[in-house]
């Protein structure tokens, strides 16, 4: 048996192949994940064939409808997680011994901060950092705050308040919520409007997020006569129909600026209501940042600095 054990040689795997395994685990379906680390379906099944021939173990089960790990699977998913990262970070740490800051920043905000708050600062922090490259994972805030505490995500933007003793927060970001009207609503003429004013209109939510939470509560009282004509997933989409008179809706005071401007809507002051959007920069208190991703988070706070008053670490 020991002379076995010392002539056994492994057949080849590297980092592809565990890229894609980790890939079909976490999206169940040979074909996206294919598409995701730019390979065709058969490619993807070849790859982990040969992963299979190396641990001499069945590590998916496929079925009409999905992919699931078998107990094996789960077992070297969880060590490919950690072998990717190692891998991530090697490469992360040699950059860092060079005099350019270069690497990768993994970067996580909600699609209202990717196209409202991010393209100036991007736009200058790649002038700065050439030969830094920035992925940007666009999601909700807590599943920004989940991928930044498991290591998958360096630094985000997200919604507060937030209670994370794991992470550090600066708060960078504070908006006022304003109701928009289209200039064609007769509420666009009035100088003084109701809460009550504003429930006998058509109203646009957005389908989740703490803009929703905001208007549910809002609008709990009047929760028997508000009529929400659209549930619309995205601010871009709200402040296009708004702007077309199908409805109104609420959103921060710097993101209407345009149709504003351009004269296709109006933002009006309801009576009673005072309401404020913060954003804050967030990422994980005892890790150790790459040059790459502490020079964004110094160059995010630069262009968006607040009185140090309202910055703090997250309790």
């Amino acid at each position: 048996m020991d002379s076995d054990i010392l002539h056994y040689q492994p057949t080849t795997m590297d980092f592809d192949q565990l890229t894609t395994f980790v890939n079909v685990a976490k999206l169940k379906n040979f074909s996206r994940a294919g598409q995701k680390v730019f390979l065709t379906q058969s490619a993807v099944s070849a790859q982990i064939r040969q992963l299979e021939q190396t641990y001499k173990a069945k590590l998916l089960d496929r079925t009409a409808k999905s992919v699931e790990l078998t107990p094996a699977g789960e077992v070297l998913y969880e060590y490919a997680q950690k072998l990717l990262r190692l891998r991530d970070e090697s490469v992360q740490v040699v950059a860092d011994r060079s005099h350019d800051v270069q690497g990768q920043v993994v970067f996580g905000a909600n699609e209202a901060t990717c196209l409202y708050l991010l393209p100036d600062i991007f736009a200058e922090f790649q002038r700065r950092y050439p030969k830094v490259h920035i992925s940007i994972f666009r999601s909700f805030s807590h599943k920004i705050v989940q991928r930044i505490e498991d290591g998958t995500i360096d630094v985000g933007i997200v919604t507060m308040p937030l209670k994370a003793p794991t992470l550090r927060v600066h708060h960078i970001y504070r908006d006022r919520l304003r109701f928009m009207v289209s200039t064609k609503n007769p509420l666009a003429t009035r100088s003084h409007v109701t809460l009550e004013d504003i429930a006998l209109q058509p109203l646009i939510f957005p389908r989740t997020g703490y803009t929703r939470q905001v208007l549910d509560k809002l609008f709990r009282p009047y929760r028997s006569r508000i009529h929400v004509t659209m549930e619309l997933p995205s601010i871009g989409m709200i402040k296009r129909f708004v702007a077309a008179d199908a409805g109104v809706s609420i959103i921060s005071e710097n993101f209407a600026r345009d149709q504003v401007k351009s004269g296709v809507a109006k933002l009006i002051q309801v009576e009673g209501v005072d309401l404020y959007r913060e954003l804050g920069l967030v990422y994980k208190r005892d890790r150790s940042l790459p040059r790459a991703a502490s020079a964004l988070i110094a160059l995010i706070r630069e262009y968006r600095k607040l009185p140090k008053s309202q910055e703090h670490d997250s309790m």
